[in-house]
């Protein structure tokens, strides 16, 4: 059983359907359900551009990989002393929390 049962039969002129599409396109939704339900509940629709977060993870994904292969390649030659790599991978852990703290905050826009 489908948890929304409970229906709103609204009609429109054309201008204001029209400017409802317009305005979901601006935003980027798709669903004219959510996007009405999402108005009539809390009044507005944020569209974030997150792109620069997707790159900062992509990147923090690469850092990441990279200091494990320098820390194994590290461990397997013994040029480099264990508390420089505890030092860089504290750094690095530092970054993902960070960058955790910044989703947790995006999470909680509504």
């Amino acid at each position: 059983m489908r948890e929304r049962n409970q229906e709103i039969h609204v009609l429109l002129l054309p201008e204001e359907m029209e400017r409802i599409k317009q305005k979901m396109t601006e935003l980027g939704i798709i669903n004219r359900s959510a996007y009405v339900r999402k108005m009539a509940l809390d009044g507005y629709c944020i569209n974030l551009d997150l792109t620069d977060m997707k790159e900062m993870v992509s990147l923090l994904r690469r850092c990441s990989n990279n200091l494990n292969q320098y820390a194994k390649r590290a461990n397997e030659s013994g040029s480099i002393y264990a508390g420089d790599i505890r030092d860089l991978q504290a750094r690095q852990s530092e970054i993902w929390e960070i960058a955790k703290e910044m989703l947790a905050r995006l999470a909680t826009i509504q």
